[in-house]
């Protein structure tokens, strides 16, 4: 009798451990799917690309194993110690984003070189070659990159405006789940402000050119980067106070990390 009860809670353990495996398997494909979607979108690691600020607008980004320059500047000696190019970005036609003697200086070979139709306009002969332009909206891959140009221009809009909605590309560029925005020349516009998921934006603050510090920092909470970091910020009247910035940010989301680089070296 006792040998038989044995077997009977045996038989039930056994019987209830493959009714829920089974109630487990049956649920698995949805799960599984579902799990699988959540972790690929929360897979983004920028602290796999660093940021080498050159000047101003000018910066020297490495991303796993590539590099790309955004808006090089200061011709040869300015780059003498950075790894070469996989490829280049150029946001607009002003000395500050677009020098057509440093791209001739770094000798680019064939390593292409991503503008706006205005800018191509303007570099000469000998670069034609390496230029590939990318209009506000276009979306691009290259060299496992997926590069999309956005607007960037002055509030409110005017023809006589710094910059003209359409001449110039800011660029949001992913890859492996990362995005990085450079905002290029621009205010608090509502193509900046719908963007989502950006891991690492770009945000210039100079008047008269771009916007004020307090606009700036408007537009970056409407986003919600994960971290940004202030460039571009040097005026008529000098550096615009980045620390402020940081301050305004901070006050409107704790948790968007403000990232305070060098881009004045000749002015510490």
């Amino acid at each position: 009798m006792k040998q038989t009860l044995t077997f009977l809670a045996a038989f039930f353990i056994f019987t209830g451990c493959k009714n829920e495996e089974k109630k487990e398997s049956d649920k698995a494909p949805q799960e599984i799917a579902e799990m699988t979607e959540k972790d690929s979108s929360q897979q983004t690691d920028s602290s796999s690309v660093e940021i080498d600020p050159i000047s101003h607008a000018t910066a020297v980004v490495k991303w796993d194993e590539s590099v790309f320059y955004i808006d090089p500047t200061g011709g040869a000696e300015a780059f003498a110690d950075k790894p070469k190019p996989d490829f280049v970005l150029i946001t607009d036609i002003h000395g500050d984003h677009m020098d057509a003697n440093t791209l001739n200086a770094l000798k680019l070979g064939d390593t292409k070189v991503i503008v706006p139709k205005a800018v191509k306009e303007k570099l000469p002969k000998e670069l034609q070659k390496n230029l590939v332009v990318m209009n506000n909206g276009e979306t691009k891959n290259h060299l496992g990159f997926e590069i999309e140009a956005l607007p960037m221009y002055n509030l409110p809009e005017s023809q006589d405006a710094y910059h003209t909605k359409g001449r110039g590309n800011g660029y949001v560029i992913s890859k492996g789940g990362t995005k990085v925005y450079f905002a290029g020349d621009t205010e608090d516009i509502p193509e900046m402000r719908n963007l989502k998921n950006i891991d690492m934006a770009f945000i210039p603050m100079n008047l008269p050119y771009t916007m004020p510090v307090e606009q700036a920092a408007e537009g970056v909470l409407a986003f919600a980067p994960a971290k940004v970091y202030p460039y571009h910020y040097r005026g008529k009247d000098g550096l615009h106070d980045v620390e402020k910035f940081k301050k305004l940010v901070n006050e409107g989301n704790k948790n968007i990390e403000v990232v305070l680089l060098d881009w004045y070296p000749d002015m510490d």
